[in-house]
């Protein structure tokens, strides 16, 4: 495995020179934390909000993230983003205490302050006492609200703070396409949680990078199916997951694949949502071949075709999911870099988004995602029903993690441990995504940055890459 060159980490802290080695005080140093606020995010595209929060023109949602606040507004003209801040001495011109919403159609954005008006097009259209100022502190286009960069895609609103980065697509790559044409674009949030968690914000997106955790901290899972995990881990349990068992019939295998699934759906919801569950049910005598290894992957065909089948006959906008499968594949877990995941299964999703809160603190955020009859969709969820990490109103999946990331953190300052180990075949998006992170550090030139970005769509589960910087 290739070592970084050190000309262009030598300004970087704790800079990852080994692929398959984490530095510990990464998770934790102050110097590091600052660093990141200062020349990670200012420069890469973060997931603001979904779409369903501004269905309406007028409607703004205020994002928050190391001491910055956008407000995302859907304009007559599309959506728009704007830096909050009134253009006359700073106040913010909405919300202001994180994370607010409203509707500006009638009143347009008016300073709390000193009453200066702006319309959802951030044109300035009052100044209170404009006869007191110099004609050159009131020009139009000075006046102007100052606008962030928007994107729209996968049914959400990211923003930049960098007027010179590559687009959002161009740094993500294909993996948008691919999740778009599994209608990610259409789905709807059901529900909306948050919590604070004492972690570092990376060591919280590090435990949904890998499967390879599923045996101890997801037992339930691996023992519905101890062949899926065995044979992708390895099948030196030490004892303590379920061995495979080759004698299980076709029927025992197939009940085995839906336990499996009715773990996931209790586990996270959108993951695999009760409505799917319900289908495969309907399956499970079907005719299927003797040999388990033609039957299971026959059954999850038949599964993904009644799915799409009975959903779209009442109403869903669901894809053909076995000509998207093959067409546009994504995996059990998808990273959006920075800070999003998405995680599919057959039409619902469920998705997470972490932001820091400080070097040992973070603000983790889980949707669940499905689709439903055009014109029938629900009211969405405005803000988070926030919970403290250890409350059993989580899903049990997300539980599981919150057990072990508080822990990880501490663990991280024990005496004698320098970094994380990595195995390069099956942790690879965590060294992947730390060297990019070194990239934005470093100052290397964004367009090496999004070709590198790219290529962690798909990276679940996934080997160590080379980098050109």
């Amino acid at each position: 495995m290739g070592e970084a060159d050190p000309a262009i980490l030598n300004r970087v802290p704790f800079a990852v020179t080994n692929p398959e080695r984490i530095p510990a005080p990464r998770y934790y140093d102050e110097e590091f934390y600052q660093l990141e606020v200062e020349k990670l995010w200012p420069h890469v595209w973060q997931m603001a909000c979904r779409l369903e929060q501004i269905p309406n023109v007028g409607d703004w949602v205020e994002y928050t993230n190391v001491g910055k606040s956008v407000i995302v507004v859907n304009t007559k003209n599309g959506i728009k983003a704007f830096h909050n801040a009134c253009r006359h001495r700073g106040v913010p011109i909405a919300g202001g205490k994180g994370n607010e919403r409203g509707n500006c159609a009638k009143t347009g954005f008016i300073c709390p302050f000193h009453g200066w008006r702006w319309n959802t097009e951030g044109e300035n259209t009052f100044v209170y006492g404009r006869h007191m100022f110099s004609e050159e502190q009131l020009d139009p286009q000075d006046l102007r609200l100052k606008e962030c960069r928007a994107e729209v895609a996968i049914g959400c609103v990211f923003i930049n703070h960098d007027d010179d980065a590559p687009s959002f697509r161009e740094t993500i790559g294909p993996v948008i396409d691919r999740l778009e044409a599994h209608a990610l674009g259409k789905v709807r949030a059901e529900w909306w949680y948050a919590t604070e968690l004492p972690a570092n914000w990376k060591v919280a997106m590090e435990a949904f990078m890998e499967g390879y955790h599923v045996m101890k901290t997801h037992p339930q899972l691996q023992q519905a199916t101890p062949m899926l995990y065995n044979t992708m881990y390895g099948l030196d349990t030490g004892g303590i997951g379920d061995p495979i068992n080759p004698n299980l019939s076709v029927k025992e295998n197939i009940q085995a694949q839906f336990k499996h699934m009715e773990l996931l759906s209790e586990g996270m919801a959108g993951m695999l949502h009760a409505k799917e569950v319900a289908i495969a049910k309907e399956l499970l005598d079907v005719d299927l071949p003797e040999d388990p290894a033609q039957a299971v992957p026959m059954w999850f065909g038949i599964v993904m075709d009644q799915v799409a089948k009975q959903l779209k006959a009442r109403g869903e906008p669901v894809p053909d999911l076995c000509a998207v499968a093959q067409s546009d594949p994504v995996n059990a877990v998808e990273f959006i870099f920075p800070h999003y995941f998405l995680l599919p299964f057959f039409s619902s999703f469920s998705s997470y988004r972490i932001r820091p809160l400080g070097p040992e603190k973070c603000l983790f955020e889980l949707w669940s995602l499905t689709l439903f009859p055009e014109g029938q969709e629900p009211e969405p969820p405005q803000e988070p029903i926030m919970l403290p990490y250890d409350s059993e109103q989580f899903p049990p999946i997300p539980r599981q993690d919150y057990g072990n990331i508080p822990i990880q953190q501490h663990g991280l300052h024990a005496d004698g441990f320098e970094f994380m180990r990595l195995s390069k075949d099956i942790e690879g998006m965590i060294s992947n995504y730390q060297r990019i992170i070194d990239g934005h550090l470093a100052g290397v030139p964004q367009d090496k940055l999004a070709k590198a970005t790219n290529t962690l769509g798909g990276n679940f589960d996934g080997k160590i890459f080379e980098y050109d910087f």
